[in-house]
């Protein structure tokens, strides 16, 4: 109940935000600003369902999504200058993710097994740093523009044009929070990633795979990572230091989602993102957009803490 109440208070209060925003401008203004919210905010919630899957099943709240991500379209974009096919270098950025994901937790992650979540957090901010180091003595900083073929084509909605990557984002973080929400729920792995989420002695102790179940959740993150990032460099900026920090607002989703709930971790990215879209329209407001998302999160984790003493580990009131 305390979970419904909070998500009903965010709504309300992220709406009445929206609202105010928008007050007083023209219609096709504010639904130019809306559908490109909300494709930014797609964003936001899938880098943060990536990282909700992942804490679920090893306790590890990965820091390193954004700067893989970043990687992976990074090499794509390299790979499409020096003549590849378009859809051959995305399949080989999000594998590229999802290798280093696998790799990080394959080969790091179980040494750290039984630390704390903060220091399991903190090893994977450090293989974030490693790995932007590497993006960035690869490639120097330019204008760059990542392309997808659904750039060019265009649907009219409520006489707004919209182009299908747009609509693609929107459409792929909702079918990925349902795919995810069956497989948790209604296989056996995901019955597994949520045995260990829950108690990770005692699901070793009932015979529940550990390597196996760590090595899957391991995989989704990476491949969630490497789309995340091609779709980011798409849509807002093909600059890696950019890609590697959007891993804040989507934190700020999973934490919406009190790092369990993967609707809640949607309402709070595409609310997050929207919101930061519409502070454009505020002249006295327009210069503190970039921060939005970090305000809002810092707002959400006080609301969360109140009466808990910890988020980032096991609730206790």
């Amino acid at each position: 109940m305390r979970i419904l109440v909070s998500a009903g208070a965010y709504a309300l209060a992220m709406a009445g935000i929206i609202l105010g925003l928008s007050w007083g401008q023209p219609s096709n203004v504010v639904g130019m600003f809306l559908v490109s919210g909300l494709a930014v905010g797609s964003l936001y919630a899938l880098g943060g369902i990536g990282l909700v899957v992942l804490y679920r099943a090893t306790g590890v709240l990965n820091f390193a999504n954004g700067a893989i991500g970043a990687l992976g379209v990074m090499v794509a974009w390299q790979l499409v200058q020096w003549g590849w096919p378009g859809p051959l270098t995305w399949v080989l950025g999000i594998g590229l993710t999802t290798a280093l994901s696998l790799g990080y937790g394959r080969l790091i992650g179980p040494g750290l097994a039984w630390r704390d979540p903060v220091v399991k957090a903190v090893a994977t901010l450090g293989f974030a740093l490693v790995v932007l180091g590497m993006t960035a003595f690869a490639w120097e900083d330019d204008v760059r523009r990542f392309a997808l073929p659904t750039d060019n084509v265009a649907i009219t909605i409520l006489g707004l044009r919209v182009t299908v990557t747009r609509l693609v984002v929107v459409a792929a973080v909702i079918g990925i929070v349902v795919v995810i929400w069956a497989y948790l729920g209604r296989t056996r792995t995901g019955l597994q990633m949520r045995a260990l989420a829950n108690d990770r002695d005692l699901s070793a102790l009932i015979g529940v795979p550990i390597v196996r179940v760590e090595t899957v959740a391991w995989g989704i993150s990476g491949v969630i990572a490497g789309f995340t990032g091609l779709m980011f460099g798409n849509l807002v900026r093909l600059e890696p230091t950019i890609i590697t920090f959007m891993i804040i607002p989507s934190i700020a989703a999973a934490i919406c989602g009190r790092l369990d709930n993967l609707a809640l971790v949607l309402v709070g990215g595409l609310s997050m993102g929207v919101i930061e879209s519409m502070l454009t329209l505020s002249p006295e407001l327009r210069a503190v957009r970039p921060i939005a998302p970090f305000v809002i999160a810092a707002l959400v984790l006080v609301w969360i803490q109140m009466g808990h003493r910890s988020v980032i580990g096991r609730d206790q009131q």
